[in-house]
């Protein structure tokens, strides 16, 4: 085999793994986090706000699993007041697998229903308002 053969089986080569690279990206899966990422950068002070009321809490907000339901439990704080708000089960990895339930809640734990086969990394973001006042809770959890 000469020289010149073996250059043309490089640029083939090369020019196949282009067209392999290409194929690939174009099947990539491109979730953003969200769409409107822009707009909620800009209230995102408002976030960090309730996030303190949040904290400043008596205690925090607890959660546990319990047959493919996420129980949301929270402080006493809230004893007796009607709290209304969004729980969001967010996977990083998957759009399709996010759960979102709005809810509305007087002295007792939130149920979020975990549908089966939901394995894997979430965040956990509740944000509810007793009133007027607003409050937010974000947490990384494994189901």
């Amino acid at each position: 085999m000469n020289w010149g053969t073996k250059i043309l089986i490089v640029y083939v080569a090369f020019v196949l793994g282009i067209v392999f690279m290409v194929f690939k990206s174009t099947n990539q899966n491109t979730d953003l986090v969200t769409t409107d990422y822009y707009a909620k950068e800009l209230k995102y002070q408002d976030k960090i706000d309730e996030i303190k009321r949040a904290t400043a809490l008596s205690a925090p907000v607890e959660y546990s699993i319990k047959d493919n339901a996420l129980m949301i439990s929270f402080p006493k704080d809230f004893a007796g007041k009607k709290l209304t708000g969004e729980a969001v089960l967010y996977c990083p990895s998957d759009e399709k697998k996010d759960i979102k339930q709005p809810f509305t809640v007087l002295d007792e734990a939130l149920e979020l229903a975990i549908p089966a086969g939901s394995k894997g990394l979430y965040e956990l973001h509740i944000s509810w308002q007793d009133g007027e006042v607003t409050y937010y809770f974000e947490k990384k959890i494994f189901i």
